[in-house]
């Protein structure tokens, strides 16, 4: 659970810092919220990676939410148009996503995968010499 708060926060500040880059171009002070956004979603992000979460399935909700949730977020801030192909745009990258998140899930119960024989050895239940592998496990 960590790990999905960290990389919500993690969405939050990179939005964050992108439409404040929009209003950074008026009023230059916006700037310092800006850097301390992108800092902090970078941070955020790593943190993500040290409680577990794969850098595949973590980069890739991230940036889909934040190119949907910034997309969205500018019409109603800025405006911006949002048309039914950016729309279209928006669901295509969130399934690809799902679908990454998925694979990854189904990767991570397969034994014979590096995340299954990885929590596998955890549990004890390594097997050493697997054919193969040139004997190693």
């Amino acid at each position: 659970m960590r790990k999905w708060l960290l990389l919500a926060a993690a969405i939050g500040l990179e939005v964050t810092a992108t439409l404040s880059l929009r209003a950074a171009l008026d009023q230059p002070a916006w700037y310092a919220l800006v850097a301390a956004g992108y800092v902090g979603a970078f941070v955020m992000l790593g943190m993500v990676l040290r409680a577990g979460l794969g850098l595949g399935v973590a980069y890739g909700i991230w940036g889909a939410s934040g190119v949907a949730l910034t997309a969205l977020l500018a019409t109603a801030l800025y405006g911006d148009p949002l048309t039914g192909t950016m729309g279209v745009g928006i669901v295509l990258v969130i399934g690809g996503v799902l679908c990454v998140e998925l694979g990854s899930q189904a990767a991570q119960r397969r034994p014979d995968s590096p995340h299954g024989r990885r929590d596998s050895a955890r549990r004890g239940g390594a097997r050493r010499g697997s054919a193969g592998r040139g004997g190693a496990a």
